[in-house]
């Protein structure tokens, strides 16, 4: 049976208009959240025409608020760096050697990813208390370890990511790079890594997000002495329900939906200027 040759693999109107429903319930529960931002009350309601920007003052000017989210910043901004190279690390030797211990290293790698979260918070946890004495920069409820924490908890993903760029790259590039006299570091420098750097960069994007929403684990590893942002939210909900949790739930939203149009649009750009090639 012959394919109509009019016939398109675009979506009819009926599965598309399926499709945005569907996105605009799922979505909803986000949306809702914007107005009661806005609440002039102490407590989390919808504003009834006494719409205030209270609470987005509060972050702005309450120095606990303050604090969580220049220490999450930090956080995140070394726990990405730090899982980026190691993922790149990782990634390169993969892609240059290919044997049994390789699948095997690349599994126990992987191992913290498909493990439930509450069962690496555990054992971070007694990792991290047994450190106290010898090493207490990384241990238990301190800036060292909960970047430790994090570094765990994204490499895995930051690998996935740099692994698909690399994918992408063919090798012959490199055979060709070093039959013309590079070395293996002038190869990799000069050749792999500029290939790759978007692979790079959204590593290094996906790792940022992870260690600056991380809550499971942070848990488990911090008591008074750091708390980060998801950490003072918890506390926020737990003790009693401040509607500046609502207005930096808005931003970190907003900041989410900005991060992924801007690299959509990048490797938009990348893709069309490839294609110009």
């Amino acid at each position: 049976m012959s394919a109509n040759p009019n016939s398109t693999d675009k979506p009819g109107r009926v599965s598309a208009a399926i499709v945005y429903l569907t996105i605009v319930f799922l979505l909803m529960p986000l949306l809702a959240i914007i107005p009661v931002s806005f609440t002039g009350t102490r407590y989390l309601s919808m504003p009834k025409g006494n719409w205030s920007l209270r609470h987005y003052e509060a972050l702005l000017t309450n120095p606990i608020w303050l604090d969580s989210i220049k220490l999450s910043l930090g956080i995140a901004v070394a726990s990405a760096a730090i899982s980026t190279v190691l993922a790149v690390m990782f990634g390169l030797g993969l892609w240059y050697v290919r044997n049994r211990f390789s699948t095997m290293l690349a599994a126990l790698v992987f191992l913290p990813m498909v493990m439930p979260p509450v069962v690496s918070a555990i054992i971070l946890y007694f990792f991290e208390t047994s450190l106290i004495d010898v090493a207490p920069w990384i241990g238990f409820d301190s800036v060292g370890g909960v970047i430790l924490a994090h570094v765990v908890v994204a490499t895995p993903f930051a690998l996935v990511t740099f692994m698909v760029a690399l994918s992408q790259i063919d090798k012959r590039i490199d055979m060709a790079a070093r039959g013309l006299g590079a070395s293996l570091w002038q190869s990799i420098f000069w050749v792999v890594l500029p290939n790759a750097k978007f692979g790079i960069l959204s590593a290094a994007f996906f790792a940022f997000i992870l260690s600056w929403e991380e809550i499971s684990v942070t848990l488990f590893i911090t008591s008074f002495n750091v708390i980060t942002l998801p950490r003072q939210m918890w506390n926020g909900m737990r003790d009693n329900v401040d509607p500046a949790i609502a207005a930096i739930s808005v931003i970190l939203i907003s900041l989410t939906v900005i991060g992924i149009l801007v690299r959509n649009v990048w490797g938009w750009q990348r893709a069309r200027a490839l294609a110009k090639v």
